[in-house]
């Protein structure tokens, strides 16, 4: 009878209250579980709602994941990452590369729905979670960006091109944790990404002026016949 009447108490919420503890229950399940092992009913259970219920919010557990995901990334979205406060650019590199590391690490379930479940579709450009994903990486786009700007870094390579090679690597570097086969080391995997990248990109330095290499050669050959004759003598 206890059960009844809690259901019947959710059942009176308003539906985007309601909609948001299916959520917030989905997303304790779903960090528990992973995704995969995930019931609609186990949600529903834990959200202290009949099953029935999330079916009129969500017509499947997929399009409850994808609510889930975009969700997480509004919320990182809406984060102050303390860009302006960081000086130089290995350092705004290295800090955005290890908060993505970091992230996948907290967040296993999410990340692999998303690269693994979402990705692949190919209505997943269409959808809302690519345009926030497309946000969350603009940052790394722009250190690099400002980077060439500056001089800093060659600019024959273009920031959204190193944007997309620097979430490659991160990747390469956890595909093997997000399948459950593997682990990283978030400082190591973002100290390496961070210098393949910065030294790969650093201007190269100012040539030397022949007129100059060649002055140095005649004062040294001066130098050495200098200390031959005073030998001599």
């Amino acid at each position: 009878m206890a059960s009844k009447m809690q259901l019947k108490s959710v059942s009176r919420l308003p539906p985007g209250e309601r909609s948001a503890e299916i959520l917030t229950a989905a997303r304790v399940v779903i960090a528990e579980r992973g995704y995969e092992a995930t019931s609609m009913l186990a949600i529903a259970q834990h959200a202290g709602v009949a099953e029935g219920t999330l079916y009129r919010f969500f017509k499947t557990k997929e399009e409850l994941m994808l609510r889930v995901a975009e969700d997480w990334l509004q919320a990182l979205l809406a984060e102050d990452l303390g860009l302006e406060s960081i000086r130089g650019t290995w350092n705004r590199l290295r800090h955005l590369i290890w908060r993505v590391l970091h992230l996948m690490r907290t967040q296993p379930a999410v990340s692999r729905f998303v690269l693994i479940e979402m990705r692949p579709l190919p209505t997943y450009r269409s959808t809302s979670l690519f345009t926030l994903t497309r946000r969350f990486t603009a940052d790394v786009r722009m250190v690099c960006a400002e980077a060439v700007k500056s001089g800093e870094f060659r600019n024959d390579v273009s920031p959204s091109l190193l944007r997309d090679m620097i979430f490659g690597c991160i990747e390469h570097q956890t595909w093997s944790f997000l399948r459950r086969e593997g682990d990283f080391k978030i400082d190591e995997v973002a100290d390496s990404i961070a210098n393949v990248v910065f030294r790969g990109m650093a201007a190269e330095p100012v040539a030397r002026d022949d007129r100059l290499e060649r002055a140095l050669e005649r004062l040294e050959k001066a130098a050495a016949q200098m200390e031959r004759a005073s030998q001599r003598l």
